[in-house]
């Protein structure tokens, strides 16, 4: 169920649809993966024969971010990979020469230049300060050799403790799903790379370790511990820990 070829790109069509030589007057796609038959007969997938990845669903061009951030003033040099440090939560990772040893103080600075021109979903978690890139006896970057970021660290000078039994929890529910030695009450979960199918792991323990059953949408509203704290302590005052996730609109918009 391929398409015949490119509207109106004909140079393009010509480079991804070529004649089929396994099948003379058929035609072939080509889809940028890489490929090789073993000796059984099988297909062995090897990789991509360009850097794009596909991440929460979205094929990506790693080397387009870089780009990005090579275009702010204070990078020199920018990488991006994506990265499997725990198991199941993949993460975008950039990586920068910045000329400097720590560039700790530009990651909010760098979230905001890629914000705007890239979506969301291509904003790196986090980002790694290098003085040089590790590269391969052939010159190219060592992806193997780049360190995993520290989350951990960079939340260590802004880390606020939790204040009541509710802000506890959660924090302890933060840190389990994000891989992290602990984390504040005001850490953001999608900052800190959580995503939908984290999320609803997370209110799924919100719901057996709080008993309160919240919709999706109210973690995207209420990111951070502190705040999701607040509208579930508001939620039982008004609602006596009922499930809420039928609630009209009126019971969403509490002032808090």
């Amino acid at each position: 169920q391929v398409a015949l070829g490119y509207l109106g790109l004909p140079e393009q069509t010509a480079e991804k649809f070529i004649p089929n030589p396994f099948v003379p007057g058929t035609t072939l796609y080509c889809t940028g993966d890489q490929a090789r038959f073993t000796a059984t007969g099988n297909i062995e997938f090897l990789g991509r024969i360009d850097d794009q990845v596909k991440f929460r669903g979205f094929r990506i061009e790693p080397g387009e971010i870089a780009t990005k951030l090579t275009e702010h003033s204070a990078v020199q040099e920018a990488a991006v990979v994506l990265r499997q440090d725990i198991p199941g939560n993949p993460q975008l990772v950039g990586y920068i020469i910045t000329g400097s040893a720590d560039a700790d103080t530009l990651v909010g600075e760098l979230k905001q230049h890629l914000k705007q021109s890239l979506p969301d979903y291509m904003i790196p978690a986090a980002f790694v300060s290098l003085t040089s890139f590790p590269l391969t006896p052939s010159g190219k970057l060592n992806t193997r050799a780049l360190p995993a970021p520290d989350l951990s660290a960079a939340l260590a000078d802004s880390y606020v403790a939790p204040n009541n039994a509710v802000e506890t929890e959660l924090t302890r529910i933060w840190a389990e799903l994000l891989g992290l030695e602990r984390c504040g009450i005001n850490d953001d979960f999608f900052a800190l790379g959580g995503h939908s199918l984290l999320a609803t792991q997370l209110l799924s323990r919100v719901r057996d370790k709080l008993q309160m059953s919240l919709p999706l949408k109210y973690l995207f509203r209420y990111p951070t511990p502190a705040e999701l704290a607040r509208m579930i302590k508001a939620l039982q005052v008004t609602a006596g820990n009922a499930d809420i996730s039928a609630a009209d609109e009126d019971r969403e918009e509490f002032d808090l």
